[in-house]
């Protein structure tokens, strides 16, 4: 289980994929100060399993499904991704439980400043925008975030100063493709409340502001 708090900016230090296997090694120094093999560790947002580490970086596998669902596909190498240990049971819970199982991909619709903060503006699939509320938290490429507009085909959350700096975000341009996990106790609460004739849940009420 994550938090949603970046620790560290890593970077691709080299990308190996073929019908087979798929290997990425990322550079870091933070995350790596307690690593062993086995340890999880999310790269933008994702959970990935730690194989092997050096002093200069760690390597995961990765599945091509999870290649297809999420953004990891479109990486480069030199290119820089967002890292976080899994939270220690004697840590501080600063952000929500993020379980770095994504839900899918939004893109970046717009971009704009409002004072010193910024605006994200992303466009996302009706089955992601389900799970999304106002002033809810939603993860993308594994930051925690505050829901800050909701349209039927979009939402938009208002990025502070240091969380700029202290993640990948503050290169992102409109056009490109973020990682996005959806809350995870909206999540549950949808499957139980939902009835098995698929009406419209209680939960898909309030997403809409109708109930």
């Amino acid at each position: 289980m994550f938090t949603g708090i970046i620790e560290e900016i890593g970077k691709v230090q080299s990308l190996k994929r073929d019908s087979k296997e798929s290997h990425l090694v990322i550079g870091a120094t933070k995350v790596l100060e307690d690593v062993h093999i086995g340890d999880s560790i999310a790269v933008n947002g994702v959970c990935l399993t730690v194989v092997s580490f050096s002093s200069g970086g760690f390597t995961v596998d990765v599945m091509n499904e999870t290649f297809m669902r999420s953004s990891l596909g479109q990486l480069r190498v030199g290119e820089e991704v967002n890292l976080e240990r899994a939270m220690a049971a004697n840590g501080r819970f600063g952000g929500h439980i993020v379980s770095g199982h994504i839900d899918g991909t939004g893109r970046i619709k717009s971009v704009f400043d409002d004072g010193n903060a910024k605006w994200y503006e992303i466009s996302v699939g009706s089955e992601l925008l389900e799970g999304i509320v106002m002033k809810g938290s939603v993860a993308i490429d594994g930051i925690s975030l505050t829901v800050a507009r909701v349209t039927t085909s979009s939402f938009a959350v208002s990025i502070i100063p240091h969380t700029l700096d202290a993640t990948i975000l503050r290169g992102k341009r409109a056009g490109q493709v973020v990682n996005i996990e959806t809350d995870m106790i909206g999540k549950y609460i949808k499957m139980f409340v939902k009835d098995d004739k698929g009406r419209e849940s209680v939960y898909e009420k309030i997403s809409r502001g109708s109930y």
